[in-house]
C-alpha cells in the first residue's frame, strides 16, 4: 500500500484540514503545490487550508532557496499538530514504567520488555506464514505495524534498497523514556525477517527524526 493510499484509508471521513495534517505527517516539509497534488486540490486552495492551520497554530512554513528565483514557502507540523497523533495513554504508561523502576527496579522493566518482545515475535511470525520473499516479509510487517498506529509503510530506494517507514510512533512517550522499547522492537524486526536479510536503523524519532526508517538488504545480494 502507498503512503498515499494509507492516509485516504486512515483519514478520509475526516475534514479536509486534517487530511492536510495527515499529508505534511506522511510526508515531511512540503510546498502548497505538493500539498494539493496529493490532496487532488489547486495549490491555491492548499495554501488557503493551510493558512488557516497557521493561524491555528498547526502549521508553520520555512523558506528554501532552490537557486535562481524567489525561495519556495515549505509547510511543516508545528509540535502543536504533532501532539493530535495518539502518543496512546503516554502519561500513563510513563508514569507506571517508572513506578516499576522504583519499585521493582530495572532488572524488572527489562524482564517486561523482553517478554514483549517474545509475545511480538511469535505474533508476527504466524502472521507472516506463507510469505516467501524477504519483500513479502516486510510487507506484511508494515502492515502489522499500521494496524498498531505506526503508520508504516514499504519505499524502495532507486537501487533497489528497501526500506521500513514508520511515519508515527505511538508509544513515544514509553520509548523516550525506556529506549529498552526500541531496541527490542528492532531484535524483533530481525528475527521476524530472518537471516536472509539484515534490518539496519536510520532514522529514529525518539532521537529527534521525523520518523522511524530501518534500511533491509539481503544477505548475500
Amino acid at each position: 500500500m502507498s503512503s498515499d493510499d494509507l492516509e485516504k484509508e486512515a483519514w478520509s471521513p475526516r475534514a479536509p484540514s486534517e487530511r492536510l495534517l495527515m499529508t505534511l505527517k506522511m510526508h515531511g516539509a512540503q510546498t502548497s503545490a505538493e500539498v494539493g497534488r496529493r490532496q487532488g486540490i489547486t495549490g491555491e486552495a492548499a495554501r488557503q487550508q493551510l493558512m488557516k492551520l497557521h493561524e491555528e497554530g498547526l502549521v508553520d512554513e520555512e523558506r528554501r532557496s532552490a537557486g535562481r528565483g524567489r525561495p519556495a514557502t515549505y509547510w511543516h507540523l508545528t509540535d502543536k499538530a504533532q501532539a493530535r497523533f495518539p502518543d496512546t495513554h503516554a502519561a500513563l504508561t510513563v508514569d507506571i514504567l517508572r513506578s516499576i523502576t522504583e519499585v521493582l527496579g530495572s532488572d524488572a522493566l527489562d524482564r517486561i520488555i523482553a517478554e514483549r518482545e517474545v509475545a511480538t515475535l511469535a505474533q508476527y511470525r504466524d502472521a507472516m506464514a506463507g510469505c516467501e520473499s524477504t519483500r513479502d516479509r516486510l510487507e506484511r510487517l508494515a502492515e502489522l505495524r499500521s494496524a498498531e498506529g505506526y503508520m508504516a509503510q514499504v519505499e524502495e530506494d532507486e537501487d533497489g534498497t528497501l526500506r521500513l517507514v514508520e511515519n508515527h510512533c505511538p508509544i513515544c512517550a514509553a520509548a523516550s523514556f525506556c529506549q529498552g522499547f526500541c531496541r527490542a522492537e528492532k531484535a524483533v524486526f530481525q528475527n521476524a525477517l530472518g537471516s536472509s536479510a539484515t534490518i539496519e536503523r536510520d532514522e529514529h524519532i525518539v532521537s529527534g527524526g521525523r520518523r522511524c526508517t530501518y534500511i533491509v538488504r539481503e544477505n548475500g545480494a
